[in-house]
């Protein structure tokens, strides 16, 4: 098993200790959904509500490193803590309050990464909406190989829309789904 993998059954273990509700999403996601690429970091939805999220901060900053100055502080301003492992592997974990994160968190699946290892990984679907919402070229790449990978007529794209469509209002990038459309066709025209 290799560290990255370690690390996250690691703070899996960490948050469902402390009966905390999260999922694994990011690159270790896109290793299981889509085509596997290199990834550096471990990252992780949790659910803080609004007004608790100093809790939450305070008790993984007990435990790991911050990766910046004053990363608690960070933290609540940015709603995302940055850590390190002692190992110095990456840690994002965003702290999450708005419906769709709930709604990523709650249809979360345990999967077997590794024999007898299972991890809490956000949908294929959910992992879909945030890449899209983030928007960055790596994002579309990800995205790309989680329709190849999972073919278009798996997905369910009602959810899809019906989660992305209120983001995408609140960051005013309409745009994007229109990409992801476009992308949705591309992928199902090559399909057999």
């Amino acid at each position: 098993m290799n560290e990255l993998c370690k690390l996250a059954l690691e703070l899996h273990d960490f948050c469902e200790k402390q009966k905390w509700s999260f999922c694994i999403i990011g690159g270790l996601a896109v290793q299981h959904w889509g085509e596997p690429r290199y990834t550096k970091d471990v990252d992780i939805t949790l659910l803080t509500g609004f007004g608790r999220e100093e809790v939450y901060v305070d008790a993984f900053l007990a435990s790991y490193e911050g990766r910046v100055s004053d990363a608690g502080r960070f933290a609540l301003q940015n709603r995302v803590l940055l850590l390190r492992s002692a190992l110095g592997i990456g840690i994002d974990i965003a702290l999450g309050a708005l419906p769709f994160e709930e709604s990523a968190v709650r249809r979360a699946k345990k999967i077997e990464v590794e024999p007898g290892a299972s991890l809490k990984l956000c949908t294929a679907e959910d992992l879909i909406v945030m890449k899209a919402f983030a928007s960055r070229p790596i994002d579309w790449n990800d995205i790309r190989g989680i329709l190849v990978r999972q073919g278009t007529r798996k997905l369910d794209w009602a959810y899809v829309r019906r989660e992305l469509q209120p983001l995408c209002e609140a960051k005013e990038a309409p745009e994007i789904l229109t990409r992801l459309e476009a992308l949705r066709r591309e992928v199902a025209d090559t399909e057999e």
